[in-house]
């Protein structure tokens, strides 16, 4: 057997439906396992995915494990426990007479995710089950005001009254959230040393959460919400990391397990924030998207990721991606720096119905998860999905589901799509199966070209990076007279989001709110007052992120620090992230560099006609990054080897339907495929992991890094 370079580094995707694993050599080869996912034991579908994947090169767990130098999780755990509310009991103290601030939310809570014509209508608005009830929520007396001066002290017998009570009632874990706290937070700390003192005079180990070390931010729903967060999701997800862990070292591994953080860099899973963990999966691809797109030199990339439950999109721009301050997830405006995505709850697994009035078909939101559909007798499923539709028109091999290890039954699939759309509707089986994916692909289509619009550009600018276990089924379809430049599916597409964690740097960011208003012609002094208010919340920062370094095992020194801050015209209501053009501020001058960054960035954002200097400066946000130097993939590259595909990458054909006719495609084998080699469809190209379709009008090149540049060719039939 060959002698292989070791094994460096190592992703995961733990998604909805699929746990996905991306190990890369040393070399530059990469290999992709997939596993059905298992919400009871994420730990054996990682381990499953990661035999799957080893499998290609003859290796097993406990030889490649122990070479790894690096792994990164990602995953929807912490998110579904909050969706579910199967979170953490917590207690929580607030100031007395605001004890209702977290059932209330804010009122965008009540119709967040909702459609247009829902949210217009406020007999449809509901709130969510508050994380925290009434009953486990207390108040003390307290006051600072708006800047941060203490009016009223803070009664500490009402903190241990509080905190006895609180026990008494089964919380497992403290949050104290007292109002501007992220001006003063003096106040807030004496609260949590006081909680801890009656905690440990009562005998009782309970965790205990205060904003001001959390997240000093303003928004008091949004700062209450995730340092709830932080005791009702994320200590509980910590114990599921622990168990992830455990397994890699009972299997001989030495290194620290890192999880993918909402910033778009990666933390360890023993961070102080792993609130900041929450939504990770779709993330991994667009790191990887920006990894991509740089070795490549495209600075304009629309991201599209399809899996089994939801179509996930991000923009980047210029070679960067935009981060929202203050984003929602599940329903909750949170604190929280998030790589800025839209989703929609459309996937490969959507269960697909009639509407009983209006008899249309209708798409999710709900999905079979990991049970796929019908089309799998074991799937204890009766409702259509997708995947019954691909599995009938001959886009899926029934045999090769994850390399085989489910078998699909398609006259399963044809009988419940017979029963509940085709019947109902007057079509043939085979009609009311590509109604459903014309109707699919037009949605992802639409949402795709919107979105894009939306904020200002043309598809015509972008490339488009498709991925994600069900993406290549799909790319033809949502992509198709978009005009994109280029559409680009991955070899890896199903475990390219693994792809990203690998790609992320190991990287903790801390954010902090400021107040600072600076007229346009200030005076230097005012100028070099305000550089250096800035660096003061930078100092603080950085104090925060080289201690997370330190649990890590990493000095001082080894951190690379990069400052940045939040800025808007006086006036405005929203602000954009700026990285910092200097490592520290103190003078005019600096403050004249923070200002012409900021400029800069607004109008490439915006325009630059609309920058408008005259309403003066004002900074809300610091923020400061800290990074080691990690391991990360290497872009494979192949020798080239002509047009023609090899006789030994053809597998044979199958029949394919599509545009009323059913098309006999040829098959082929995604792995013997060599750089150059060119498909023109109707073609189907298979790998374990995935399916890619190229029809009719159709045509794809795979190029030295193995990727395939998909095209639309006008000349046949339905071209």
């Amino acid at each position: 057997m060959e002698v292989q370079s070791p094994v460096q580094v190592m992703g995961i995707d733990a998604g909805g439906t699929m746990t996905d694993t991306f190990f890369v050599r040393s070399d530059g080869r990469f290999v992709v396992g997939k596993a059905q996912s298992n919400p009871a034991d994420e730990s054996l579908a990682i381990f499953n995915s990661s035999q799957d994947a080893l499998a290609h090169w003859q290796r097993g767990v406990d030889d490649v494990y122990p070479e790894l130098l690096t792994c990164v999780y990602s995953g929807t755990a912490m998110l579904n426990r909050v969706v579910q509310r199967k979170g953490l009991e917590v207690g929580l103290i607030v100031n007395r007479g605001f004890e209702h601030v977290h059932s209330m939310g804010r009122a965008i809570q009540s119709y967040l995710g909702y459609a247009l014509e829902e949210r217009i209508h406020l007999n449809t608005h509901r709130y969510d089950e508050p994380l925290v009830p009434l009953a486990r929520t207390r108040g003390v007396t307290e006051r600072t005001d708006v800047q941060g001066e203490i009016v009223i002290p803070l009664r500490e017998q009402e903190v241990r009254q509080a905190v006895r009570e609180l026990v008494d009632a089964g919380s497992k874990a403290l949050v104290i959230v007292l109002l501007q706290s992220h001006k003063n937070g003096t106040s807030e700390r004496r609260a949590r040393d006081v909680a801890l003192d009656e905690l440990k005079q009562l005998g009782a180990e309970l965790p205990v959460f205060a904003s001001v070390d959390y997240y000093p931010q303003r928004k008091e729903s949004h700062r209450m919400n995730t340092t709830i967060l932080e005791a009702y999701a994320a200590e509980p997800s910590r114990q599921t990391l622990r168990k992830v862990s455990e397994r890699f070292h009972k299997h001989g591994a030495k290194f620290d397990l890192r999880v993918m953080a909402t910033h778009g860099g990666t933390i360890s899973w023993k961070a102080k924030e792993l609130a900041r963990t929450i939504v990770s999966g779709p993330i991994g691809g667009v790191i990887g998207s920006k990894l991509l797109g740089s070795a490549l030199g495209y600075e304009n990339i629309a991201c599209s990721d399809i899996g089994g439950t939801s179509f996930d999109m991000a923009l980047i721009t210029k070679g960067n991606f935009t981060i929202a301050s203050d984003p929602d997830m599940a329903r909750l405006v949170l604190s929280l720096p998030l790589v800025a995505m839209d989703s929609v709850g459309a996937g490969a697994g959507s269960f697909v119905r009639l509407d009983p009035y209006s008899g249309s078909i209708k798409l999710g939101p709900d999905s079979a998860g990991y049970r796929v559909g019908t089309c799998w007798p074991e799937s204890g499923l009766d409702t259509v999905t997708v995947s019954d539709c691909h599995v009938v028109l001959g886009y899926l091999n029934p045999d090769n589901f994850l390399g085989g290890a489910i078998k699909l039954d398609v006259n399963r699939a044809r009988l419940h799509i017979k029963d509940q759309i085709a019947d109902p509707l007057g079509l043939s089986i085979e009609e009311a199966a590509a109604g459903v994916i014309e109707l699919l692909d037009l949605q992802l289509h639409e949402y795709l070209r919107s979105n894009v619009s939306a904020k200002g550009y043309n598809p015509t600018d972008f490339v488009c990076f498709s991925y994600g276990g069900a993406g290549p089924v799909h790319t033809y379809g949502y992509t198709e007279g978009l005009g994109f430049k280029d559409v680009i599916v991955p070899a890896w597409a199903a475990g390219f989001s693994a792809f990203g964690c690998a790609c992320a740097d190991f990287e903790y960011r801390y954010d902090k709110s400021v107040d600072l208003a600076l007229p346009q012609a200030a005076s230097d002094a005012d100028k070099a007052q305000a550089a250096a208010t800035i660096q003061q919340a930078w100092s603080e920062l950085a104090g925060k992120v080289i201690e997370e370094f330190r649990i890590n095992g990493f000095k001082a020194g080894d951190v690379i620090l990069r400052p940045g801050y939040r800025m808007q015209y006086m006036g405005q209501l929203n602000d954009l992230e700026i990285d910092s053009p200097i490592a520290s501020a103190g003078t005019a001058q600096d403050w004249d560099r923070i200002v012409e960054a900021f400029e800069d960035t607004y109008g490439r954002v915006y325009a630059s006609s609309a920058r408008s200097p005259e309403l003066g400066f004002s900074v809300t946000g610091a923020i400061m990054r800290g990074m080691v130097i990690t391991q990360k993939p290497v872009l494979p590259e192949d020798p080239e080897a002509g047009p023609t595909p090899p006789e030994d990458a053809k597998l044979g054909t199958r029949r394919l339907y599509r545009h009323k006719t059913w098309h006999e495609a040829t098959l082929w084998k995604m792995e013997a495929l060599k750089p150059g080699n060119t498909i023109a469809g109707p073609a189907i190209i298979e790998s374990d992991a995935t399916t890619f379709v190229v029809p009719l009008g159709f045509a794809t090149t795979i190029d030295k890094h193995r990727l395939f540049h998909l095209k639309e060719v006008h000349q046949g039939d339905d071209a």
